[in-house]
């Protein structure tokens, strides 16, 4: 059996040093820049202030989405935001599928073309020279599935001091993506390497998924065969003839025995965590029933919305010394509310008080509780109102790929007493369901996030990252050094079966 772990572990680790070895070194770029993605922050920091200038209210919207045979039953939020420098109503469908309209004229807007793809760069960063670059499908920055419904993609380079490339949605007219010439050139080192994505051809590909998978199968196991074959051979008591604990006597081989039992620990839970990272056959799905927003709110701003007009909802945020962005109509338990939304992504609740408007800043408490019974059919266990990050609520910096997840504080955390035992958490600004997990997929977040990234919440505090990252970073060049020397190892390995080969050939 050692003869078998030995032999496993010798050849495993030819095939897959080189790559492990890749992923250290990709690893710790992506600590530091991340794949490329527009967070709301930056998204909302490139809109201008909504002025007082718009003429059509919603239901004018919904009239003209209506007339041009749009299901405005099925419209779950309508957003007034700024598209190509002009206001425009979004609307929303629960299938994804959106429709804008003109917030001044109040007539459904083109289908984007390259010059409203233009209008948007150059909203996107005034003053700034922009070259339109044409239409993409999808390109090794685009692969993700949250484009699938703006694609295909304008893409705008523009003449910034970063060389920003800018990915417009060709359904919304609106900037999806950005992507400056140093961030792209890193992630050739970084996220596309480390993800083998030039192993992918679309954003949906199950070749690449199971290569992956399998790769970091083979890397598992070769991992947890050295450690059993370095700990098997280490003399914990006594010493072989040469005096040392390591029988081996060779420089690679002596380095890669003590460096593998001090870093392969590392390396067993790094690619260990790899392989969970791309859930093999769903193992990490939930299980259970979906929570089901629908119901908790109660309503579409279809059919109950405020019956204030538009300036005078600005008037009163403006009198309040916020400057809002955006302006969501949403509805929440029942009661029609819209959201604000200012350039660093700060948000005000305006509701009616009787015959009055009022700001708020959060949900009451016992309000999110009472409407998130509603989100599964089963009793609550408990109700929290968390002020600080959780173990599963938490947020990332933004060059992870989570960096673009909302996680806003306070947050309500609900417990079902479901078979899936589902925590629900509730921005409290917002009332929406930011995250959902059961037991199923709080076991992921443990085998992947933790194993992985080390993401524990006290590692992630404001102060203290960057001692994760230092931790990260040693280990990782740990983990490179044993890499290196298990190439060294299999060249001189391949080289000899190669010379034999050649000596057995008459």
């Amino acid at each position: 059996m050692r003869r078998i772990v030995y032999l496993v572990h010798r050849w495993t680790g030819i095939a897959m040093c080189a790559l492990v070895a890749l992923w250290f070194v990709s690893g710790v770029v992506m600590l530091f820049v991340g794949y490329p993605k527009l967070t709301p922050a930056e998204r909302l920091a490139a809109l201008p202030p909504l002025a007082a200038g718009v003429t059509t209210e919603p239901a004018q919207a919904l009239a003209a989405s209506r007339a041009a045979g749009g299901n405005v039953a099925a419209v779950s939020t309508i957003t007034l935001t700024a598209i190509g420098g002009r206001p425009h109503y979004q609307l929303l469908a629960q299938d994804g599928r959106t429709t804008q309209v003109d917030a001044i004229t109040g007539a459904l807007a083109h289908q984007p073309d390259a010059q409203a793809a233009l209008a948007a760069a150059r909203m996107f960063r005034p003053g700034v020279a922009a070259h339109y670059a044409g239409l993409v499908e999808e390109d090794r920055w685009t692969h993700s599935r949250s484009l699938n419904p703006h694609r295909p993609l304008h893409v705008v380079e523009l003449d910034d001091d970063a060389a920003t490339r800018v990915y417009v949605s060709s359904a919304t007219g609106q900037v999806m993506l950005d992507a400056p010439r140093a961030e792209r050139y890193w992630n050739f080192a970084g996220a596309w390497l480390h993800w083998l994505y030039l192993l992918r051809q679309q954003n949906t590909d199950p070749v690449w998924t199971w290569i992956l998978i399998g790769l970091a199968a083979v890397g598992t196991l070769s991992a947890v065969t050295g450690m059993v074959n370095g700990v098997q051979r280490w003399r914990f008591r006594g010493r072989y003839k040469s005096g040392a604990r390591t029988p081996y006597r060779e420089l690679a081989m002596r380095w890669h025995h003590l460096l593998g039992l001090v870093f392969g620990v590392v390396l067993c839970t790094w690619i260990f965590s790899g392989l969970m990272s791309m859930n093999p056959l769903g193992v990490f799905n939930a299980r259970g029933a979906k929570p089901d927003a629908v119901t908790m709110q109660g309503g579409s701003p279809a059919s109950v919305r405020l019956p204030q007009p538009v300036a005078q909802v600005l008037a009163l945020l403006h009198a309040q010394s916020f400057a809002p962005r955006e302006l969501e109509w949403r509805v929440f338990d029942g009661a029609p509310f819209i959201v604000a939304r200012d350039g660093s992504n700060d948000t005000r609740i305006v509701q009616a008080d009787g015959e009055r408007l009022v700001v708020a800043r959060q949900w009451p408490q016992a309000r999110l509780a009472a409407a998130a019974r509603k989100l599964l059919a089963y009793p609550v266990q408990s109700v929290e109102l968390l002020s600080a990050p959780d173990a599963y609520y938490y947020r990332r910096g933004d060059a992870s790929m989570y960096g673009g997840n909302e996680r806003r504080l306070p947050a309500l955390r609900v417990v079902f007493d479901d078979p899936g035992r589902t925590w629900v958490y509730l921005d409290a600004a917002t009332g929406q369901v930011l995250l959902s997990v059961d037991s199923t997929q709080r076991i992921g977040r443990w085998l992947f996030n933790f194993l992985h990234s080390w993401d524990l919440p006290a590692l992630l505090a404001p102060g203290q990252g960057w001692v994760r990252v230092a931790v990260l970073v040693v280990l990782s060049l740990g983990g490179l050094l044993l890499s290196a020397t298990a190439i060294v190892i299999a060249v001189r390995r391949v080289r000899r079966v190669v010379l034999v080969s050649r000596a057995e050939i008459p």
